[in-house]
């Protein structure tokens, strides 16, 4: 199979689909790769780097778009990305359709097959491909966030960690999982007063256990809600269901109990945010704010440390990469439901439930569009 792999257009995004490690892989096994130039130099990997691990290096990205059967990318395909897909052509990538209506109908009408990384499952339950970058993103968004507090940026002034004598912050993540979790563990780990809120007791339970009562864990209510929203400096929200929009918790008038020069992060911002108040932002202009809130809700804060970020994903991608190229995406989605739980589109066929009940439109199980 011809893998192309285009350079990432999205504002201030670094990361690369494929690294030279995954081309070396794909390579052995027996696939060409050709690689758009300059795309791998976000994470300082240059066009050479990739020729010696044996890709083709192309001019243009509608050069990879017309030649290669699969394209690997990191971001959603942006509208002029997804016009140069073509019918039958696989496209494996983060889409997060659910708050995106014309990305879902400009891929549905190129004809392609589009697998999404933030949908693919496991055993578990977890989403394996959304894992790494949620543990970047959950990590950066207490980094992103003590920034914000400095008076600077439009904060309180609050340091995270205060000093002896003086308070540390008040921060509050909404959701335990693994944004949650590791969101959790950098807040810790600088010495702010941290409370979870969460609807699973037992997860609570883990929590507690994990951090060994450095944290507070609150059963999710209205009230609760409410009553941690209006205490705290620093929110972190970090609600996912999967493949569906977030659901909209802190609302304006909540925002309006809070101290002035405190900060939002919405780490759900990829699915729509899980904030009412939230807007996608980008690295370039982070922040803006409501009712004397800073918001941060920049829609690929992984992309801002590339290398980590992109070396991570990988590690997490490629043996479905290799699946999808040595076995054909039809084959290797039906061997594995937990591929198969990655197809969003097929063909002009919407192929995901909770995209289909977010923009209100008709869908077909997947494995039924693959063996229609």
């Amino acid at each position: 199979m011809l893998i192309g792999l285009p350079k990432e257009i999205k504002n201030h995004e670094y990361r690369v689909g494929l690294t030279t490690v995954s081309v070396r892989e794909l390579i052995a096994n027996g696939h060409s790769v050709l690689v758009q130039t300059t795309a791998g130099e976000g994470i300082g990997e240059a066009d050479q780097a990739y020729v010696d691990a044996g890709a083709t290096i192309a001019a243009s990205a509608e050069e990879v778009f017309e030649k290669a059967e699969m394209i690997v990318k990191v971001k959603e395909p942006q509208p002029n990305e997804c016009k140069m897909l073509r019918p039958d052509q696989v496209l494996f990538t983060y889409l997060h359709l659910a708050p995106d209506p014309q990305q879902t109908d400009l891929l549905m009408n190129s004809g392609s097959i589009a697998i999404a990384y933030e949908t693919v499952t496991d055993n578990d339950g977890g989403l394996p491909l959304l894992a790494p970058m949620s543990e970047v993103a959950g990590r950066m968004s207490i980094q992103a966030g003590a920034m914000c507090l400095e008076k600077s940026r439009g904060g309180s002034g609050k340091l995270l960690g205060g000093v002896p004598g003086v308070a540390p912050a008040n921060v509050l993540v909404i959701g335990g999982g693994v944004v949650g979790t590791n969101a959790i563990q950098m807040a810790v780990g600088m010495q702010a007063n941290v409370t979870v809120l969460d609807r699973s007791i037992e997860r609570l339970r883990e929590l507690d256990a994990q951090f060994g009562g450095k944290i507070s864990t609150v059963y999710s209510s209205k009230a609760s809600l409410e009553k941690h929203v209006s205490e705290s400096d620093l929110i972190i929200g970090a609600v996912l269901i999967p493949g569906a929009a977030a659901p909209k918790l802190v609302t304006r008038d909540m925002l309006k109990t809070m101290r002035k020069g405190s900060v939002l992060v919405d780490v759900a911002i990829d699915q729509g945010g899980c904030f009412e108040t939230s807007k996608a932002t980008t690295h370039e202009d982070p922040t803006y704010i409501v009712d004397d809130i800073v918001h941060y809700c920049v829609a690929n804060m992984p992309g801002a440390v590339a290398s980590t970020s992109a070396h991570a994903l990988n590690h997490a991608t490629l043996p479905f990469t290799l699946a999808l190229a040595n076995k054909g995406y039809r084959d290797a989605c039906l061997a594995d439901p937990h591929l198969l739980e990655g197809l969003n589109v097929h063909k002009g066929q919407l192929t995901n439930g909770p995209v289909g009940v977010a923009l209100n439109m008709d869908f077909i199980e997947p494995a039924v569009a693959l063996k229609a």
